[in-house]
């Protein structure tokens, strides 16, 4: 492997160029795989093309010229015994004028499209009049960026091959490999036989693929589990069952735990007794009770004598939590702490002080918890909500806030519910456990879509409805008036409803509002004194009100579908029956139509993440912090799901038995990922 800056021939501009698409050795070359197949090998007629596709043409240069307008261009009519075609060129230099002399036969390869002169060709290649036999293979189309044309691009590839390809290890199993060694599976990707599958190849399915498939997701699973092994590398605080505080906290409540809240509560207490940091998942749909199970794992921490840290990704998710905890561990004497970043002065100062002395038994906040300055006596599990909100980063911080050479459990909880095969390739480092099923006495939550222009139907129901006594959120999805998204503020909203409809009780809540500001109007929505409460998304997660039943969302189309099942979650957790509104603004994208209607048909969580996988990708519905190492080169989560058991077998197995094969995966798949001291 060597720097593409020291290859003979390639430039210091062309190394630029390729830096913006992170190719900085020549086994970034070699591993940077064709888009796009073209065949190169037939000449085709000029009456047989059809737009959108890219032709191998041939014929005379019959005129040039450079037509009027804001962007100068050159105009070229090249003509066959069928047809005729108009080259257009914006980038004119004396190398491609000389090309294309009136009388001139050219040879040229490029996309039809529709222009002011009927059919176009924009910038085609203008290729040399040799032999079409000397086209054997179909030419690859690689991903590229501005100013650097996919000829030179196949030219340092190729390069990057004669020099390196015989340097190539196998580092799968010989049983993985034995239908393709890796070089031939490359050279067969680079360069494919015009008879090979076209088909097959856009679809990933050629065993060649497949071959570089399953290397792929052995290598992010070994990432994984390595990040794994490094956090357990060390002892853990080892928990003993509690016999007193978590009884004493299920007394004090008015309804049992569900089968499912007791099943994955002995996940948890298995792994807490365990000499081994545990790593655990709690997935869980919206209203299934996660909370209490991870307030009852932090019983048996805290009665063992380690403190407890939760942390949230927002202050008022984190002030739910807090309001919680107090609520069921203060009374059984256990002193609940409240950290976040807009604390100052001593307030600041006696939270601090409190959780290094071990005053503060559980301690609730938000990224705050991460810093250095806050030291823990006896830190001994920390549960984290919505962690696809954190990086990896930070979670792995926390192995260090543990004492004497000890690493703290941690519980993860989301709500957003997460497809198998995600779960399996962005927590491949968690063991998870589902909380699959609802308390009793919820009912299902009715869906309806609605054109934005019936706004003030909807807006007189709603009023309705609260004067009769039910309580309506209305979900904007901005906090201030904006131009370019033209979207009904929050603000704007509560402003128009307080004037319109002085009878209301109205609160409003967004983001900029200060956290106690936020608590007070959240405190009086959940005490029933205000009817209807206009909020941006920061209600997303962790606001419990039984008794709001009306769920009124702005401009949904905006919104993924995962999102808006969490806004909808805070509806329809008591026994009333609940509406979600999906005000939408036409006119409606394929997507959002698709989105839209796909909630309206189910409140399953799961079912919902999948769609949402499809629609979106797995960066977008975790975010990128969760998922900034899976930009996958040639596996697709989706179609090659079937080998990640595979996947993750083989890297189970090379982690226990292969030590300098997994650094050298890492080191060709992901050489820009984090590495984990793990032995």
């Amino acid at each position: 492997m060597a720097l593409i800056r020291d290859l003979k021939g390639v430039t210091s501009t062309a190394c630029n160029l390729l830096e913006k698409l992170h190719l900085l050795t020549t086994d970034d070359l070699l591993f940077h795989l064709p888009r796009d197949y073209e065949d190169r090998s037939t000449i085709v007629a000029m009456n047989q093309l059809s737009i959108g596709r890219s032709y191998l043409l041939e014929g005379e240069v019959k005129s040039v010229d450079f037509p009027p307008g804001k962007r100068k261009s050159m105009a070229v009519q090249v003509q066959d015994e069928f047809g005729k075609v108009t080259l257009r060129f914006y980038h004119i230099y004396k190398a491609l004028t000389d090309k294309l002399n009136i009388g001139q036969r050219v040879r040229l390869f490029g996309e039809v499209r529709i222009g002011a002169r009927g059919l176009e060709l924009y910038h085609p290649e203008i290729l040399t009049l040799q032999p079409l036999s000397r086209y054997s293979r179909l030419t690859a189309i690689y991903p590229s960026t501005e100013g650097l044309n996919q000829k030179k691009l196949r030219e340092y590839i190729q390069l990057a091959f004669d020099l390196h390809s015989h340097d190539l290890t196998e580092l799968l199993p010989k049983q993985f490999s034995k239908d393709y060694a890796l070089k031939d599976a490359l050279s067969y990707i680079h360069h494919p036989p015009l008879q090979a599958n076209m088909q097959q190849l856009m679809q990933g399915q050629h065993p060649a693929q497949q071959r570089l498939i399953l290397e792929e997701l052995v290598s992010h699973q070994l990432s994984l589990l390595t990040r794994r092994a490094y956090v357990q590398h060390t002892a853990s605080a080892r928990c003993k069952p509690s016999k007193q505080l978590a009884k004493a906290l299920l007394a004090t409540l008015p309804f049992s735990l569900t089968n499912a809240q007791q099943r994955v509560s002995k996940d948890i207490l298995s792994d807490l007794t365990q000499n081994k940091p545990m790593l655990r998942l709690v997935q869980g749909d919206v209203g299934a009770g996660k909370t209490l199970v991870a307030a009852v794992a932090a019983c048996h921490a805290l009665e063992s004598g380690w403190q407890v840290a939760l942390m949230a990704p927002t202050e008022i998710l984190a002030e739910q939590h807090y309001l919680n905890f107090k609520r069921w561990l203060e009374p059984l004497g256990i002193h609940v702490s409240w950290l976040s970043g807009k604390q100052k002065g001593k307030a600041r100062q006696m939270a601090e002080a409190t959780i290094q002395q071990g005053i503060a038994k559980m301690v609730v906040g938000t990224h705050a918890l991460f810093q250095d300055s806050i030291n823990f006596k006896q830190l001994g599990l920390v549960i984290i909500d919505e962690q696809h909100r954190f990086g990896v980063d930070q979670r792995l911080a926390l192995r260090d806030k543990g004492p004497n050479q000890t690493t703290p459990h941690q519980l993860i909880m989301t709500a957003t519910p997460i497809p198998r095969t995600l779960a399996m390739s962005a927590y491949g480092d968690l063991d998870t456990s589902v909380i699959d099923e609802l308390p009793p006495g919820r009912t299902p939550i009715h869906t309806v879509t609605v054109p934005l222009e019936r706004r003030e139907d909807v807006l007189q129901r709603i009023v309705n409805n609260c004067t009769d006594g039910k309580q309506a959120y209305w979900v904007c999805t901005l906090v201030e008036q904006s131009e370019t998204l033209d979207a009904q503020a929050a603000e704007a909203t509560y402003i128009e409803i307080q004037q319109r409809f002085p009878e209301l009780n109205v609160g409003l809540v967004h983001g900029k509002m200060k956290a106690n500001d936020k608590q007070a109007v959240m405190q009086a929505f959940k005490n029933n004194e205000l009817q209807l409460l206009i909020a941006t998304t920061v209600i997303e997660v962790g606001v419990d009100v039984p008794n709001a039943t009306i769920m009124i969302i702005e401009n949904a189309e905006r919104l993924g579908l995962s999102q808006l099942h969490q806004l909808r979650g805070r509806v329809g957790r008591g026994a009333q029956a609940s509406f979600c509104v999906l005000l939408y603004k036409n006119p409606l994208s394929q997507h959002g139509q698709e989105r839209l209607s796909i909630l309206k048909e189910s409140n399953d969580g799961f079912v919902i993440a999948e769609k949402d996988l499809q629609i979106r990708g797995p960066g977008e519905l975790l975010g990128t912090k969760q998922t900034g190492d899976l930009g996958f080169k040639v596996a697709n989560l989706e179609r090659d799901q079937y080998l990640l058991s595979q996947a993750q077998h083989i890297a189970q197995q090379l982690m226990q038995q292969d030590p300098k094969t997994v650094d050298a995966l890492l080191n060709r798949w992901l050489p820009n990922a984090p590495r984990y001291a793990y032995v």
